[in-house]
């Protein structure tokens, strides 16, 4: 993990192609059993509020969609108004995809945007391991 001042970044690499983590990136049944539950969906300009339990309802707008490459979206608007940045990149020697997340905007200088930047700099690499799961059970049942 590569931490610059207000910025998360994550790479992992999954064994499946990108379609499959593309759909548990987009697809609201289940990007709720890896994350947070909402109606999100990859089409720029959607809005929609994620279901963040005690942190509350998060407001979000989809701003990036290249199918399958990349996913983005304004998190948390009005409070945090952060960026939360998915890219996909096909690994062809493992046929696998390198899956990078970048959440940036935080404003490490409030004590909100620090207690934000700290709280998820620990919760993302968690939230990885989640997604990693639900790709592998998505994959099964796809035949990826």
């Amino acid at each position: 993990m590569k931490n610059e001042r207000g910025i998360i970044q994550l790479t992992d690499v999954m064994a499946y192609p990108p379609a499959c983590i593309w759909k548990a990136l987009t697809d609201p049944t289940l990007h709720a059993q890896w994350w947070a539950a909402g109606d999100i969906r990859a089409q720029q300009g959607h809005r929609f509020t994620l279901d963040m339990g005690a942190w509350g309802l998060q407001p979000c707008e989809v701003i990036a969609v290249e199918p399958e490459h990349v996913f983005a979206f304004s998190f948390a608007i009005g409070t945090l108004d952060t960026t939360i940045t998915w890219r996909l990149t096909p690994e062809t020697k493992s046929n696998g995809t390198r899956v990078s997340l970048e959440h940036n905007g935080f404003n490490v200088d409030t004590p909100q945007g620090m207690a934000a930047y700290e709280g998820m700099r620990k919760g993302w690499p968690v939230v990885l391991e989640r997604l990693k799961t639900v790709v592998a059970s998505t994959a099964e049942g796809l035949n990826f």
